[in-house]
């Protein structure tokens, strides 16, 4: 009897020990590991995350993680920063929710501008121009001629930056020298003094290259010459009376006219101004050389009006009063224009 009450007292200790170990290790497996959890989402410094709104993502789920991970999830703590990072890495940021992200940076190619009004280097395909100015003659022609106005435009194909070929039209007006003058109304009139007047110039077709050797954000510089057909007029005119419906006028009539074609050639230097670095419009300053190829021909002129010559050429019913206008023909056209 007294042996059984022992066993007995054994077994209900035994009992109570195992209930109170039992409850304590109940109680330790469903304390949530946080100094593991705070390890993980502290870890940040390998793992680099691109968008914004994945972070926040990741800041909101930390608690319900950690919960998920002292209750249902298998975690071990032995899991290192390399297995976080690869995990965070092989993420797909693709989706509505992504950022977007710029193209690729590609090096080592040069722009290309060319288009159907652009060279590769960006300089225009075409070019026009227009100017005004005056052109002194040179040489014999300054004998019997003077400086009067002049005007060109025209415009051409542009290769690059630096080379071009420009198709242009110059009209470069004239002058009679006083003398000229007394000698065409001797030859005229018999006298000097009779109201003669004249006028002379110069119209040109040419195909002029033009080479840029310098060139700044404003300024630039270039050389040009061409080849082309000349036409060369000389007109004389004596006053007369028009009759109109609105009464008599005083005019300058034609008396005599002369013409000459010729090929001609020309070259020089021009200068450049751009105002602005956002357009294409260039101020210019050019001055040209300028050779009419004239072929001499035979006529009366005041020197040779009482020689045998000019006698027989009188007999014979020449009419060339003014062979002058067919020399060679020389002179420097200075203009000022613009470029576009």
């Amino acid at each position: 009897m007294q042996r059984s009450s022992r066993l007995f007292s054994s077994l209900r200790a035994s009992a109570a020990l195992t209930f109170f170990c039992g409850a304590a290790t109940l109680g330790l497996q469903a304390q949530p590991n946080t100094a593991e959890t705070q390890s993980l989402f502290s870890y940040t410094q390998p793992v680099r995350v691109e968008s914004p709104k994945l972070l926040a993502s990741l800041t909101a789920d930390a608690p319900s993680m950690g919960a998920a991970e002292g209750s249902s999830l298998n975690y071990s703590s032995s899991a290192g920063a390399a297995e976080t990072r690869a995990a965070v890495e092989g993420m797909s940021f693709g989706g509505a929710d992504a950022s977007p992200q710029p193209p690729p940076r590609r090096y080592g190619r040069r722009p290309v501008y060319a288009d159907s009004s652009h060279n590769a280097d960006g300089s225009n395909k075409y070019s026009f121009f227009g100017g005004i100015g005056f052109q002194v003659p040179t040489g014999n022609t300054h004998k019997y001629l003077t400086p009067s106005y002049s005007f060109q435009f025209g415009g051409g194909r542009n290769f690059n930056k630096s080379f071009g070929v420009m198709a242009q039209f110059d009209w470069d007006n004239l002058g009679f020298q006083g003398s000229t003058l007394d000698n065409q109304s001797l030859l005229y009139f018999g006298a000097t003094g009779q109201g003669l007047d004249g006028s002379t110039h110069v119209w040109s077709f040419t195909l002029d290259p033009i080479y840029n050797y310098y060139t700044s954000e404003k300024f630039g510089a270039y050389v040009v010459g061409g080849v082309g057909f000349f036409h060369k007029v000389a007109t004389f005119t004596v006053p007369a009376i028009q009759s109109t419906f609105y009464g008599d006028f005083l005019v300058n009539a034609q008396f005599d006219h002369y013409t000459s074609n010729a090929p001609g050639y020309d070259g020089g230097l021009g200068f450049t101004y751009k105002p602005s670095r956002f357009g294409d419009l260039k101020f210019y300053a050019e001055a040209r050389y300028v050779f009419v190829d004239n072929q001499q021909r035979t006529g009366l002129t005041a020197a040779n009006l009482n020689t045998t010559f000019g006698q027989n050429y009188l007999a014979s019913g020449g009419t060339n009063f003014y062979p002058a206008n067919s020399n060679r023909t020389t002179y420097i056209p200075v203009k000022f224009g613009v470029r576009f």
